[in-house]
């Protein structure tokens, strides 16, 4: 897929302030500080479309972008260590669930690994979620230039066996670079993908 146009739309919290568009939308998710604002600019082709900071934590609202005036990517909060008081933190939560439970335009999400590390159980818990409550997600797993190349499927493979042991199919996914622009076309691609399949219903 060529990314023609990007732009963005609206920030909101409150689902119900979504672009009413009916667009197929694709959220991407994961804990703060795992590369997602760099890798939705560099899919999106746009060095400052989201916001990216040094600070974990900085997306706190639902984002819309529309690309290819076509369909949405969602840029949705991150979760872990984000420098934020309980209040908010909750409020995110809250919001987020929403977005998920009730947000039909959503096609997938698309959930965020930073690929150096061992499966954390905030990101467990979160597919399990995901699949609890039926809605389809692919892993993205971040930052692979800060491996070397043969540890790169080494660490993939060992986070995949760990999933084994919880789901009866793997869900899709990706191994990405923004420094390096790797796995762009196979996100890209896997999206565009689905909208084909979807304009034929």
């Amino acid at each position: 897929m060529k990314v023609a146009n990007a732009e963005f739309v609206v920030s909101n919290a409150k689902v119900e302030l979504c672009p009413k568009s009916k667009l197929p939308e694709y959220a991407f998710i994961g804990r703060s500080n795992v590369g997602k604002s760099s890798l939705i600019n560099m899919l999106c082709n746009k060095k400052k479309l989201a916001k990216t900071s040094s600070r974990p934590g900085k997306t706190q609202l639902i984002n819309h972008f529309l690309i290819n005036k076509s369909w949405h990517l969602v840029d949705l909060p991150g979760y872990g260590y984000a420098m934020a008081s309980k209040t908010q933190k909750k409020t995110f939560q809250k919001f987020v669930v929403d977005y998920f439970n009730k947000r039909k335009e959503l096609v997938s999400a698309f959930l965020l690994i930073d690929l150096r590390h061992e499966p954390q159980k905030i990101d467990l818990d979160f597919m399990r979620w995901l699949g609890e409550n039926f809605i389809p997600f692919a892993i993205v797993f971040t930052k692979a230039d800060k491996l070397k190349t043969r540890e790169i499927e080494t660490k993939a493979s060992a986070y995949l066996d760990v999933l084994k042991a919880d789901w009866e199919s793997l869900p899709p996914h990706f191994i990405t670079s923004s420094e390096k622009r790797l796995g762009r076309e196979d996100v890209l691609n896997y999206i565009q993908e689905i909208n084909e399949n979807l304009s034929k219903i």
